[in-house]
């Protein structure tokens, strides 16, 4: 009974094995594809032990098989010469057949029909087992490499870059590998999962810390409380510590006691003191289950969670369980999806059937294990089949007598048709008549590999189509599991169809017309030839449909179609009756065209829709099945149909063409596959082909033009009795299969000749630049002599059976030439250009620089001169320069352009890095001019010099330097900024303009100078001069406040008037202090109350703010001092320095004052 408890902590130890020869792919595809592998974090399993032969594998690599979800079967040249090999496959095989392991089959330079029919070098490699190995072991082994060779798989010799195919198999593996890693990535796409996701997560609530959480999902039925609790299950198990599924509670507890239920959960889960636990327990039918599962909750930790499922909702609430979900039914149109998400073509009316049973979310397990024929099984008016001939021939009498009951065929009288479909196996028939006519014919699934589908002959119904139309869908042609020879089949049903058919449809890929084996023809040949005999003539409506039709129009396919058929009807004996018979008595051809149904389904849907429509009414006059000539009546059909298969099975000379074309045939080409076999173990060529492996081989297309020659010429010596139209077409094909084994030799030799004269290329150039040779010369002469030497070697290369052509890697080589010419080109230009660039730095930088610090009337003058000389001596010689690159006329303009941009950049630069600093420089030459006389010596300050003048001059001239750095000037452009500035910042009179009076300065831009050339707009500009004159009147002031001392008159005069003041005052120094005290006091409040400040917009303002303050300044002035005189005494002097700093702070206080006096007087 423990079978019945699944815990999931059984996962796959492996993601994918690798199976592989070592010698053969270990150190380049194998490594490669592992790389690749672990890389995308697929846990992979690669074995290096090579077994010795007569030992079995060991038990450990039968576990790694076992517990691998994917198996990469890697067949190279000597894996069948390995029993370690051979006995690995036979394993992974078997696994396989059990349904729990995916093989993947990749064929590494083996032809996947060599290993599935075993000819060539495998029969070899086998044959000599046989000598050695027990016959059953063989025998085993060659079942296992048939198996294998039939799943579709990857072959190298599709494709043209081992690592591209190495990439694709990983992301194919790794999707894969990703879907069943995430279930919720798969499960949260099914219909109506998100739904029951949102409603549980509520009641589940993962983030609660409170005790054991139980939850109910109850359904009536069987409608998916399983299968939601299986997937809930599978999604938060991994939140819990220990976590068990109990599959079926009813089973386990059957006929035991409850202990027993128990004791099983206790056995599955382990649990621990407080561990977080979940436990989903499925059909719970009895209270007593419940109690006996109860017992152990109390060993449950915080945040554990026990699920119950029942169809019983009277169970819930009678074990108090209030957190419970309901399911609810799948609408049908939800169940329709749900059956197209999960890969099923299937018709209404077959999911109605089984929607009587109940659907819900368990349709994704019912969809996973479903027999599609129980699908197909519905009985509904709209559709029904049967297969009326089985894959051995045998016509089923009873099968055909109960279909014609079920769609009251006998009712029809001649009111009915006969469709039939005839093509290659694979190529989507049953899909197009389940589109076009509502059938239910089995579909190949895609997703398992391309195998057969139909086998025999089925008969349907159409869904529908009046009158009753009747669809034979028929076993495809050139299917592998008849094999190559066995066409006998092929040829009866594809003659019975045309027999007993009103309609016939040639199934056929677009891209096969114009080829020898469309459209069926070798069949339809013979088919033609044998129909006339055996039948009377009748008119078929052959109609060909085009699947995957491309952007060639129809217009024009059609007439090359019609062209082949009537070629094999003339082509084609026919008796004396019918010699002069037209194709047009016996058929009518039809052709239309469909687009691919994968690509585009809606189109291929509209055109479907359209096609169907001639099918109504198609026994009318005029209608695809007008010729009624011969019609069986409906109630007869049984009877002809059978008796048709009869002479069909029973006609001789049906089944094999002439005896001579015959032996022919078969003969040539046994001796064409051992000649190819031969060919392929040769020492010549494999000597020959590892070489090409290693690097360049000299004469590589004489040699294997002898080596190709020897193997047809003996294929010519053997086959030379046999029919000549035989022995030429297989010996083509020989000769197709040798070419198509050695072409990836030759495009490696091309490759190694193409890469040599790169190599050769880049040496010989790089050199001939160094010494100092014309880049242009250079490069010409190089590419003429390698691409000489390129087709010299290539010539040497050539096969003479082969038509292959070098255009392809000569036109490479070309391109890679010429990719490394411009690289270089574009390296050599960027240096040229960086050394001219620099070489116009260094001269224009520092001279600019210096010219723009003494701006001055000629200082743009100059520098325009400078920029000129410079620029045009730097053109010169990188014009010279580029001369001999060889580049453009136009990409040799720009470059030089460019250069000229960068130069006046340069000036521009150092431009905007002077009006940067143009405060500074004013005030720098302010001060010269203020502190030098006109001789440019330091001037002696005597009282008599006019400061006024001086300091004018001074601003004057500061401001001569702002007009130079308003903008760039150096082109021959004129204009009025230094009289403007004037006016508007020295000239007095526009002190007293009235205030509407417009200001030349409050403007960002200047008159008729574009923005590109303005370096201080004209409000920047009367920023820095008010700035300016702000920090330049101190020094004016200043030396006004120099001349401190009266004229010695009133010196004098203050001597003999205040002299009794003065006796006063040194009689009592205390009135000296007093004074003093209050001179201090005074200057406080001066400092303080800013009284210059204050007045400065008027008498009257001034007296009410310095009111308004006085008071207040007074009482802080007088807590300072208070405040001073509480503090301790320090002993350390220099702690009485605050007090000195304050005074200083008051003295420097005075020079603000001054300042600011010095300014409105100015």
């Amino acid at each position: 009974m423990s079978s019945s408890i699944t815990p999931t902590t059984s996962l796959r130890k492996y993601d994918v094995f690798l199976s592989f020869r070592g010698p053969d792919t270990r150190r380049n595809f194998i490594s490669f594809l592992y790389k690749e592998l672990v890389q995308r974090n697929i846990r992979t399993f690669k074995d290096d032990k090579e077994l010795e032969s007569g030992q079995k594998i060991s038990p450990e690599l039968e576990r790694a098989i076992e517990e691998s979800k994917f198996a990469v079967v890697v067949v190279s040249a000597n894996y069948a010469a390995s029993t370690w090999c051979l006995e690995e496959l036979v394993k992974i095989m078997d696994v396989e057949n059990k349904g729990s392991l995916t093989v993947i089959p990749v064929f590494h330079g083996v032809d996947p029909c060599h290993v599935r029919r075993q000819i060539g070098q495998v029969a070899v490699q086998l044959e000599k087992h046989e000598m050695r190995e027990d016959r059953e072991k063989v025998l085993s082994w060659r079942q296992a490499l048939t198996n294998l060779a039939s799943i579709s798989g990857v072959c190298t010799m599709k494709w043209e870059d081992d690592s591209m195919m190495v990439d694709e198999i990983a992301k194919r593996i790794s999707t894969w590998i990703d879907t069943t890693r995430n279930p919720t990535r798969t499960g949260s796409n099914l219909v109506g999962i998100d739904a029951h996701m949102k409603a549980l997560s509520r009641l589940l609530d993962l983030n609660s810390k409170k005790n054991v959480r139980v939850v109910g999902i109850w359904a009536r039925g069987g409608n998916g409380r399983s299968a939601l609790a299986k997937f809930v299950y599978q999604n938060i198990c991994q939140h819990f510590e220990s976590h068990c599924f109990l599959e079926n509670v009813k089973r386990i507890s059957q006929d035991r006691h409850m202990s027993h239920l128990r004791q099983e959960v206790l056995k599955r889960v382990q649990v621990e003191s407080n561990q977080k636990v979940l436990l989903v327990a499925n059909e719970v039918n009895k209270l007593e289950h419940f109690d006996a599962l109860a017992e152990d909750f109390s060993c449950f930790g915080p945040a554990s969670i026990v699920i119950i499922t029942t169809q019983d909702k009277q169970l819930l609430v009678s074990a108090g369980i209030k957190l419970v979900y309901e399911v609810e039914l799948l609408r049908f149109r939800k169940v329709r999806e749900l059956f197209r998400q999960l890969g099923f073509r299937v018709r209404e009316r077959a999911i109605e059937s089984v929607l009587c049973k109940g659907t819900s979310l368990a349709m994704k397990w019912l969809g996973c294990c479903l027999p599609l024929h129980i699908l197909n099984a519905d009985k509904s008016e709209g559709c029904c089949s049967v297969q009326l001939i089985d894959g051995d021939g045998i016509y089923n009498v009873s099968g055909i007598d109960h279909f014609i009951k079920e769609v009251k065929l006998g009712e029809c009288g001649l009111s009915y048709a006969v469709v039939s479909i005839m093509g290659p196996q694979s190529s989507g028939k049953s899909t197009l008549l389940n589109s076009l006519f509502g059938t239910n014919f089995m579909e190949m699934d895609a997703f398992k590999g391309r195998s057969q589908t139909t086998k025999g002959i089925w008969l349907a119904r159409c869904a529908g189509i009046e009158p009753c139309t009747l669809v034979m869908d028929l076993e495809g042609t050139d299917g592998r599991e008849r094999g190559e020879d066995d066409t006998a089949f092929e040829k009866q049903s594809a003659l019975f169809a045309l027999a007993i058919s009103d309609i016939v449809l040639i199934n056929m890929w677009c891209h096969d017309i114009g080829r020898e084996q469309a459209a069926n023809k070798p069949l339809l040949k013979t088919v033609f030839q044998v129909m006339m005999r055996l039948f009377s003539p009748r008119k078929t409506t052959m109609l060909f449909v085009i699947r995957d039709k491309t952007r060639t129009p129809l217009e024009n396919l059609e007439p090359v179609l019609r062209e082949d058929i009537q070629k094999i009807w003339d082509s084609v004996p026919k008796p004396e009756a019918h010699k002069e018979t037209p194709m047009s008595d016996f058929f009518n051809v039809e052709v239309v065209a469909l687009s691919s149904y994968e690509e585009k389904e809606e189109q291929f849907k509209e055109q479907v829709a359209s096609l169907r429509q001639r099918f109504m009414h198609s026994i009318a006059p005029g209608g695809l099945a007008g010729d009624r000539r011969g019609v069986i009546p409906a109630s007869g059909f049984a009877f002809s149909a059978d008796q048709i298969w009869r002479v069909i099975k029973e006609n001789k000379d049906l089944d094999l063409p002439a005896h001579k074309v015959m032996v022919a045939t078969v003969r040539c080409e046994e001796i064409a596959n051992e000649k190819f076999s031969h060919f392929i173990s040769n020492e010549d060529w494999r000597k020959l082909d590892e070489e090409v492996q290693a690097g360049p081989v000299s004469n590589f297309g004489k040699r294997l033009t002898s080596i190709l020659g020897s193997c047809l010429s003996e294929y010519d010596g053997e086959a030379t009795f046999f029919d000549e139209g035989v022995r030429s077409s297989k010996r083509h094909q020989l000769q197709e299969k040798l070419l198509q084994l050695v072409n990836p030799a030759f495009q490696d030799v091309l490759g190694h000749i193409r890469f040599g004269m790169l190599e050769k290329f880049k040496a010989s150039f790089d050199k001939a630049l160094e010494i100092g040779e014309g880049f242009s010369s250079a490069s010409s002469a190089w590419f003429k002599s390698c691409m000489a030497q390129f087709d010299e070697e290539c010539a040497g290369a050539i096969v003479e059976q082969a038509d292959w052509d070098t255009a392809k890697v000569r036109d490479k080589l070309v391109r890679d030439i010429e990719a490394h010419i411009s690289s270089i080109r574009t390296s050599k230009l960027s240096e040229l250009t960086s050394q001219y660039e620099s070489k116009l730095h260094g001269a224009l930088s520092e001279p600019v620089e210096a010219l723009l610090e003494g701006a001055n009337d000629e200082t743009w003058r100059t520098v325009k001169k400078l920029h000129r000389r410079e620029t045009e001596s730097a053109v010169s010689g990188f014009s010279s320069a580029l001369a001999c690159f060889d580049i453009e006329e136009e990409i040799r303009d720009k470059m030089v352009k460019s250069l000229q941009e960068y130069s006046r950049g340069v000036i521009e630069s150092k431009a905007k890095e002077e009006a940067g600093r143009v405060l500074m420089r004013m005030k720098e030459r302010f001060g010269t001019i203020f502190s030098h006389d006109s001789d440019s010596m330091p001037r002696v300050w005597t009282g008599k010099e006019d400061i006024r003048a001086i300091t004018k001059a001074a601003r004057s001239a500061s401001l001569k330097l702002l007009s130079v750095m308003v903008v760039i000037r150096l082109g021959d452009e004129t204009d009025n900024i230094e009289k403007t500035l004037s006016v508007a910042l020295l000239d007095p009179t526009t002190s007293k303009k009235s205030i509407t009076a417009s200001d030349p300065l409050a403007s960002s831009t200047w008159d008729e100078i574009p923005s590109s050339r303005t370096l201080i707009t004209p409000v920047q500009c009367k920023s820095i001069w008010r700035q300016f004159k702000t920090e330049t009147e101190y020094t004016e002031a200043n030396k006004r406040g120099s001349n401190w001392l009266p004229p010695p008159w009133a010196i004098l005069a203050l001597i003999l008037l205040g002299f009794n003041e003065f006796m006063t005052l040194l009689r009592n120094p205390l009135y000296l202090g007093l004074l003093f005290v209050g001179f201090l006091l005074l200057k406080a409040l001066w400092t303080q109350l800013d009284i210059p400040g204050e007045f400065r917009n008027g008498v009257v303002p001034g007296l009410i703010s310095i009111s308004a303050k006085f008071v207040p300044t007074v009482m802080n002035l007088l807590k300072n001092l208070a405040a001073e005189g509480e503090a301790p005494p320090a002993a350390n002097p220099e702690n009485r320095r605050p007090s000195n700093n304050t005074s200083s702070h008051a003295s420097s206080s005075e020079n603000p004052t001054e300042h600011k006096s010095g300014s409105k007087t100015d």
